[in-house]
């Protein structure tokens, strides 16, 4: 009996060490290639939000209302809004519950047109996102185009960067041999 204990808690413990750290984190998310979720969600506006997307990129932004404490996330989300029209690039954030905090806050925050739509912890985990603000670039074939935890502006530009580019045969599902967490 005893051991039996023993064994789950070891087992236990390394299924936590296994959960933390930068490793884990970089496992987080989908790679490059992967066939994302297929979605339809009503945003907070009362508007069907798809992914993937019928044309172009698509940002799915997992975010809450904790996105002000990413003054620097906040401002390259502004960037890629201003910079690319709507036709171009759409933007789509996803909360892990309710929208309606995640949206006063972007209000507040000069990102009251972009939509957001209350997500899941079950939406989450479909996209392996663990921690917040997390960025998958979508396209309109419903593979990944790029994907990573944002921290900062040049992350949200040079993520828009990669999700340009062709995705390479192989590349597919491979995880990239760089990390944009600073």
């Amino acid at each position: 009996m005893i051991l039996c204990a023993a064994a789950v808690f070891g087992w236990l413990g390394i299924g936590q060490i296994a959960l933390s750290g930068s490793d884990a984190i970089e496992r987080d998310g989908l790679a490059r290639g992967q066939r994302a979720l297929s979605w339809s969600l009503t945003d907070s506006a009362g508007n069907e939000q798809h992914s993937p997307p019928a044309a172009g990129p698509q940002l799915v932004m997992f975010a809450d209302h904790s996105l002000k404490s990413f003054p620097a996330v906040v401002a390259g989300l502004r960037e890629l809004r201003d910079r690319e029209p709507a036709a171009d690039l759409d933007i789509v954030v996803v909360t892990r519950g309710p929208a309606a905090g995640a949206a006063s806050v972007l209000s507040e925050l000069g990102l009251a047109d972009l939509p957001v739509v209350a997500g899941s912890a079950r939406l989450y985990s479909s996209y392996n996102v663990r921690v917040m603000p997390y960025a998958i670039f979508v396209g309109s074939d419903g593979l990944v185009r790029g994907s990573s935890l944002v921290n900062f502006d040049w992350q949200l530009a040079k993520l828009r960067r990669i999700a340009d580019l062709e995705i390479e045969p192989g590349e597919a599902g491979r995880r990239p041999l760089f990390k944009l967490v600073a």
